[in-house]
């Protein structure tokens, strides 16, 4: 080699070669490849960023003191170092020095380390794991987690990193139960209010709340800006709706004007015409068995967040309990065709048993979702049953109808959705949907 190649020279002089000039002329199918080769390609480097990163900071122990390669050259961690190498941001280095050093801090999770040296999971992933799975402790041992692992790293080819960690975190809800309320603890300690003063005047506020209160302000938000975003309208006041949907600000300043009303004008504010009536309420679905033996945990409907027994009693002291009974197939109780559309409490029952827009993949939360009927109600005389409708974001409930997509019950007892591809689609085959209600999993696995 000459003296100015190292083993990376010959993969930067391939991308160098590489010119992406005209792609009007590629394929659909070509293009989306050309995008998953590209993302590969970003994964296979940043792994090998991982693995440098590694090595400074082995080179960079803190007991080697001023001898370190970090300090000796006058950077207080290796972090700093590398950032002043790559010019990088502080979350990206952060992480390349975090997945760097994996295999020695977190050795339970060493199927991470192989799977992102041969390109397979990303360190965006790797890292959501780590985060998600978290230490072992008393009562989960480093074996469970590596197993957690072990699964999680299966499923990163079909799975984004926020996925992931979503996933990961409910893995180690179900392994550390009793974690649950150290962790909302934990995050309650976390929550902050800050005022930053900018140069031109302007004030930027930054709020950190934990799961639960975040809850209540996510209702607020939704309140006040979904009709203007395409999303659901909640309350009865047309006129109120449409005002906001026609409303001039965008969703994020019609936000801010909402929440800066209701903190100036407090206790005399008019809650109709802010926010339409009620009081915003936090959801949390529980099991009857669970609530009564005081075991196991809730979760929050928006985010499917574990909580604890003892702010399930909290929350339901303050907003009370509204009972949804389901039979042995998961489903709720039929209450009949007696109106076109379905009554809070149906839409309670299924916002239950969906957890949230039923489409493959969308993760939209059921305060985001419509009603779909199965059977349509005009051309098939569909009913305004539970069991006849599921939930969908307005986004995949237009592409269901304008695409003409189906939905069928299927198995025995007719608890099973089917999404069904419209005719000439590329991939014609059914696919069953899935509840993302992790609470009704629970219910009915118990």
């Amino acid at each position: 080699m000459a003296p100015t190649d190292t083993p990376l020279t010959p993969a930067t002089r391939a991308l160098e070669a590489v010119r992406l000039d005209d792609l009007s002329s590629l394929s659909e199918s070509s293009l989306l490849d050309l995008v998953g080769q590209s993302a590969r390609n970003q994964r296979l480097a940043r792994a090998q960023s991982a693995v440098l990163a590694g090595e400074v900071a082995r080179r960079s122990a803190p007991e080697l003191g001023h001898d370190g390669i970090s300090q000796r050259l006058g950077h207080r961690t290796p972090a700093k170092l590398i950032q002043s190498i790559t010019g990088a941001t502080a979350r990206d280095v952060g992480q390349v020095v975090r997945i760097g050093v994996l295999e020695q801090s977190h050795p339970w999770l060493d199927v991470l380390s192989t799977k992102i040296a041969d390109g397979t999971v990303s360190t965006d992933a790797a890292d959501a794991i780590r985060a998600g799975l978290g230490e072992p402790r008393e009562g989960v041992t480093a074996e469970s987690l590596a197993a957690a692992a072990v699964r999680l790293a299966a499923q990163a080819t079909s799975l984004d990193a926020d996925q992931l960690f979503t996933r990961a975190r409910h893995m180690r809800d179900d392994l550390d139960a009793d974690g649950i309320i150290d962790r909302e603890r934990a995050d309650r300690d976390a929550r902050s209010f800050r005022l930053h003063r900018l140069r031109d005047g302007n004030v930027r506020a930054v709020w950190q709340l934990d799961p639960v209160d975040g809850s209540v302000l996510a209702e607020i938000c939704d309140r006040a800006t979904s009709p203007k975003l395409g999303g659901p309208r909640f309350g009865t006041d047309e006129e109120r709706m449409q005002r906001i949907a026609d409303d001039p600000r965008s969703p994020e300043q019609l936000a801010s004007d909402v929440i800066f009303g209701l903190i100036t004008a407090g206790a005399d504010v008019h809650p109709a015409e802010l926010l339409g009536l009620g009081a915003p309420a936090v959801r949390v679905t529980i099991t009857e068995r669970e609530l009564r033996a005081r075991t196991g945990h809730g979760r929050l409907q928006r985010g499917q967040l574990a909580v604890s027994i003892e702010t399930v009693e909290r929350i339901a002291c303050a907003q009370g309990v509204v009972p949804v009974v389901f039979d042995q197939h998961g489903q709720p109780l039929d209450v009949g065709r007696e109106r076109r559309l379905f009554t809070p409490r149906q839409r309670t029952a299924l916002s239950e048993r969906d957890g949230g827009c039923m489409w493959t993949r969308c993760e939209r939360p059921p305060s985001w979702t419509e009603a779909h009927h199965i059977n349509h109600w005009k051309r098939d005389g569909g009913r305004t049953d539970v069991a006849d409708g599921i939930l969908l974001c307005k986004h995949h409930h237009l592409l269901l109808h304008d695409h003409h997509w189906e939905v069928e019950r299927r198995g025995e007892s007719g608890s099973e959705y089917w999404l069904i591809p419209p005719p000439g689609h590329a991939d014609p085959a059914p696919r069953r949907l899935a509840s993302k209600s992790l609470a009704l999993s629970e219910l009915l696995a118990g």
